[in-house]
């Protein structure tokens, strides 16, 4: 397994610029584009590079923009650029709060998107409508920030709900972002599938895993991999496919399966497949990596009671409390409905100081 290639964190400018002469002299090589796969994929580097680097010189010029127009106001005697001044200096603070936020992200998948399953624990019906409201959730929040979602695979549960779902989210930072909801999520409320409108608590497990570029090689061998057709499952009528085009791969080795019946093309599906079997088998090498230094890896925890990262209680009180940072809110319809950014920031800022 090869990794990334890394340029340093978000301030390391000397990196940046000699990554991005590297990338610009690959690009007028003749057979550049030979490889669409990895000419895209290096773009794609050099456009963010790039976007580092203006990030950092956006407040160093907007300063620079403020002291030339204070010291002309003083040079003409004018008091009247007190409130430009002012909303220049406010614009500042907000770029280098920003700046400071992106230096936590400093993992070498950070900036990757990001593939997010979620599984229902203990609690039946229960949970699998846990685990819609949870991708429900994760959706509102996508869209808040702007990444967008796709739904990969899903099971539904026999009742409502469902019994997992997979869903690959696309947007810079993404991986960065989202792998502050890996664990076990509780939820305790008054259960609609009661007759006797008891509380329950019930459980899902979130697992974040990064959607790895491509230039990444992950050698997966024909003679390990198990190829399954069947057909995906639909609304029914004229939506039902009628051709085998989704697909299930397992892992020989590892006893991985994952599998894909979003397409209706069962070659495009099995390429989403794969790319999500190369992740978590990146994400299994890192796994065995950082074992002996955390072995209480919230991914890896049983889905139920003991072990979840963040509680949300509905009844007979409203709270979302997050047992990791402690941070805390009684808004839990916000929290439900995506408003998720102050939960994942307080994580970020704690594992930062680790």
């Amino acid at each position: 397994m090869r990794g990334p290639r890394s340029s340093g964190g978000i301030f390391d400018r000397p990196a940046k610029l000699s990554r991005i002469a590297e990338i610009e002299e690959d690009s007028t090589r003749p057979d550049f584009w030979s490889d669409r796969v990895r000419a895209q994929t290096l773009s794609r580097e050099k456009t963010r590079l790039q976007k580092d680097l203006d990030a950092v010189d956006a407040p160093l010029q907007a300063l620079r923009e403020a002291t030339d127009l204070l010291e002309l106001a003083e040079m003409e005697g004018e008091s009247g650029f007190d409130a430009e001044v002012a909303a220049t200096l406010d614009n500042v603070e907000q770029q280098v709060s920003g700046l400071e936020f992106a230096r936590m992200m400093n993992g070498e998948n950070d900036r990757a998107d990001a593939i997010v399953e979620i599984h229902a624990g203990m609690g039946g019906t229960e949970s699998q409508d846990w685990v819609q409201m949870l991708l429900r959730m994760y959706l509102m929040y996508c869209e808040r920030r702007g990444f967008q979602a796709e739904v990969l695979d899903e099971l539904a549960g026999e009742e409502a709900g469902l019994k997992s779902v997979t869903f690959q989210v696309t947007g810079d930072w993404a991986y960065g972002y989202l792998k502050a909801e890996a664990g076990v999520h509780r939820l305790v409320r008054i259960s609609p599938f009661d007759a006797n409108a008891r509380r329950q608590t019930t459980f899902a497990g979130v697992t974040v895993l990064p959607d790895i570029e491509d230039t990444i090689e992950i050698e997966v061998r024909d003679e390990d991999l198990r190829v399954d057709t069947y057909r995906a499952g639909g609304a029914g009528g004229q939506h039902v496919n009628k051709t085998d085009s989704a697909v299930r791969l397992t892992h020989l080795p590892t006893g991985i399966v994952v599998q894909c019946q979003n397409e209706r093309s069962q070659i495009k599906n099995r390429s989403k497949a794969m790319k999500m079997l190369k992740a978590r088998l990146y994400d299994l090498e890192r796994q065995k990596k950082e074992a002996e230094r955390d072995k209480l890896e919230a991914a890896k925890k049983d889905i139920d009671f003991g072990s979840q990262i963040r509680s949300y209680v509905l009844h007979p009180y409203r709270m979302v409390k997050d047992l990791r940072t402690g941070h805390e809110t009684g808004n839990t319809d916000a929290v439900l409905d995506g408003d998720l950014d102050v939960f994942i920031q307080q994580y970020l800022l704690m594992r930062a100081q680790d």
